[in-house]
């Protein structure tokens, strides 16, 4: 609804004006002030239109109505580029310069434990934020080497292609580590007893290995849906053993802007908690963490909001090795670069690994920058699939 004089404006936004976000409701403010000019022009254009004087104030009522979109436009840019510098590392961003460069990816500090890392990456894709968002679901990075994802499956429960893995070093690691029921692998104790019930033998992850990953991913994903990651059982092969409940809680309490800023979509999920509201699209991988087999298995989450802005959260909820758990957010802002309807793309990725915690000085700063450059070739690969550069 119009608001209907300045003095409404003033005293809607009076009390907001002192808060946290005071350039956010600035430049609502002053779109709405620009809606009480416009409807003020408008009422007075309303003259007989057979009139030579009615022809030129509708002239005149186009050209302002133009002028209105363009400055709704502007505002909705200042308001995503607001929101960004309130809780991510990224004070100020320039769209026009994103539009045409490559993604920005930056540390993010973290006030968690030793072994967390962050980081935060930003750019601009050219399509609204729901295609885009369709396109990041549909996406599978398996099918570029360089990243190493050597099998994606979006089910929880068909693990078949398992017993087709490919046999290369990182893959016959991990079934050899099976297969000697290894105390790298990260399981429960109740699991690793499956391990010598089951049986091993060493070829590759076809035949018994492979199958008893596959229940044992199986029943780890059931937990997750009815449970979220409080039910998942804890890593025994540590002492204390880890639980991935509480390192995601972890992650998200060392980024506390940012757990705020998407506390709505979080609160419904089952990251760091139980079984949220929101069901989640679950999936598996079989990847390389450094130059060892890894499976994992991952939920994803996304709500709308407001204005067509869109959150999403990812979790890594198990993991084999190489990382205890992660979470990548996104937040999509409807945008408008170079006259395209576009996406302004907030990343964020965390994660929790035995092997960062030992790390100090300069070897954290290289894992950090390990992190960065992984991400950086993880966004590309998506930009590009997806049409997403320019």
């Amino acid at each position: 609804m119009l608001i209907k004089d300045a003095e409404s404006v003033d005293a809607r936004y009076a009390t907001a004006a002192v808060r946290k976000h005071r350039r956010i409701f600035a430049a609502r403010r002053e779109r709405a002030l620009g809606e009480i000019a416009l409807a003020k022009v408008i009422e007075a254009a309303r003259v007989p239109a057979m009139s030579p004087s009615g022809k030129l104030l509708q002239t005149v009522r186009l050209a302002i109505l133009a002028m209105s979109i363009l400055a709704a436009t502007s505002s909705a840019r200042a308001d995503a580029v607001s929101e960004l510098a309130g809780f991510s590392v990224f004070p100020k961003v320039d769209l026009a310069q994103l539009n045409r460069g490559d993604a920005k990816p930056l540390r993010s500090g973290s006030s968690g434990g030793a072994r967390y890392l962050a980081v935060q990456t930003a750019y601009v894709a050219p399509d609204p934020p729901a295609e885009l968002l369709s396109k990041m679901r549909s996406w599978n990075p398996s099918r570029h080497p360089e990243l190493k994802v050597y099998l994606h499956g979006e089910s929880a429960t068909d693990y078949s292609r398992l017993q087709n893995a490919p046999s290369n070093s990182a893959v016959r690691y991990l079934a050899s580590a099976t297969a000697q029921r290894s105390s790298d692998l990260q399981l429960s104790a109740a699991e690793m007893k499956q391990l010598s019930a089951e049986g091993t033998d060493q070829g590759g992850m076809s035949g018994v290995i492979g199958n008893t990953w596959a229940k044992i991913l199986s029943e780890r994903a059931r937990a997750f849906a009815s449970g979220g990651s409080s039910a998942q059982p804890p890593y025994d092969n540590s002492t204390p053993p880890v639980r991935v409940g509480e390192e995601l809680s972890g992650l998200l309490r060392g980024q506390d802007k940012i757990r705020r800023q998407f506390s709505g979509l979080l609160e419904a999920t089952g990251i760091g908690r139980g079984a949220g509201s929101i069901k989640p699209d679950l999936y598996w991988e079989l990847l390389s963490a450094d130059e060892k087999g890894v499976l994992t298995l991952g939920a994803h989450y996304s709500r709308a909001g407001a204005g067509g802005m869109i959150q999403t959260a990812n979790a890594l909820y198990y993991a084999s090795g190489g990382y205890y758990a992660g979470i990548t957010l996104h937040q999509l802002w409807p945008v408008e670069v170079e006259g395209r309807a576009s996406t302004l793309v907030w990343r964020g990725d965390m994660i929790s690994s035995a092997s960062v915690g030992s790390l100090r000085g300069i070897e954290r700063i290289a894992a950090e920058s390990t992190m960065i450059k992984d991400i950086s070739r993880v966004v590309s690969f998506f930009r590009r699939d997806s049409g997403s550069t320019r």
